[in-house]
């Protein structure tokens, strides 16, 4: 696990929350005592493993880790997905992973809702990346951006739900304005008064303004794709490598070598090089038989006998 400070210099109480491990605790009972017969079953664990994976910070940065071991080839073959088969790629890993997620990620990449748009797979990782670990603010900031375009002020209402949070995305891509952006230097602002009373993990403040004083306006999702772009922000979460290094992974490779190493020295190509070798020593071995066999017709035929014999036969 990751630790932002040296877990010798921490004390107790500090360890346990830097670690989050009474979460941990508090739920294995809780579920246990709540679930015991469900506990027993796999698809109990399915039911929750979504929930798991993004219930703490070192959980959603080992996921998004994880998606870039499994899936890194795609990119390394330059090949292009859709937002569906993304999805799918991600359910692999984790089977109820919510679709919500994915299409959100995708808008960030495409702007707009074109669902059937392919993307490359680095484009795609690190616009996941935000939306999924930075989820609750990239939430917050989506109410904060709606309020400046309606003109009401984004200080009232920071807490967004499930419902409205759909509701703004959707209305993020039906209004031209919402591509037009808003001021940066308020919507700076805005983020800046976000921050200093958000719970959740956000991007760093330094990395917000370096992105939003470069232009006048911005809009919603250039703001997401810049931050998605950012290598201080990457390196903040740690669980990706630069751009430059996204395809590289010399561990892995290794990894592939050796398993195609394997396959080359297959059983079957064993079996079929044994066998090989197999004929030409039978082959061998019959060649003195037919030139003894050879020798006896020729010593027959120099005797002036002219009838067929079963010599060979006996």
């Amino acid at each position: 696990m990751k630790m932002t400070t040296d877990r010798f210099s921490l004390t107790f109480d500090e360890y346990l929350t830097e670690t989050n491990v009474l979460f941990y605790l508090n739920d294995a009972v809780t579920q246990l005592l709540e679930h015991k017969e469900e506990c027993t079953q796999f698809g109990y664990i399915n039911k929750i493993l979504s929930l798991f994976i993004k219930v703490t910070p070192h959980n959603r940065e080992s996921f998004i880790h994880t998606f870039w071991k499994c899936f890194r080839q795609i990119g390394k073959n330059g090949d292009l997905l859709a937002m569906s088969e993304y999805s799918s790629l991600l359910q692999l890993l984790c089977p109820d992973f919510p679709t919500e997620m994915v299409q959100n990620a995708a808008r960030i990449v495409l702007v707009d809702d074109a669902a059937d748009s392919l993307m490359s797979f680095s484009d795609f990782i690190y616009s996941f990346q935000i939306q999924f670990y930075y989820e609750e603010f990239v939430e917050s900031v989506s109410v904060i951006y709606q309020d400046l375009l309606s003109g009401k002020n984004p200080n009232t209402v920071i807490v967004p739900t499930s419902t409205s949070v759909e509701q703004l995305s959707s209305a993020a891509n039906e209004e031209p304005d919402a591509q037009e952006g808003v001021d940066s230097s308020i919507f700076c602002e805005c983020i800046e008064g976000l921050c200093e009373r958000f719970k959740h993990k956000f991007p760093s403040t330094v990395a917000i303004k370096e992105i939003l004083e470069s232009s006048q306006q911005v809009s919603f999702y250039g703001f997401l794709m810049a931050l998605a772009k950012h290598e201080g922000v990457n390196q903040d979460i740690g669980a990706l490598p630069n751009k430059s290094d996204l395809l590289i992974d010399p561990e892995m490779d290794q990894e592939l070598e050796r398993l195609i190493a394997q396959v080359a020295i297959s059983p079957t190509s064993n079996n079929s090089s044994s066998s090989a070798v197999g004929q030409k020593e039978m082959s061998k071995k019959a060649s003195p038989r037919k030139s003894l066999h050879h020798r006896k017709r020729i010593e027959m035929e120099s005797d002036g006998s002219t009838e067929e014999t079963d010599s060979s036969e006996n």
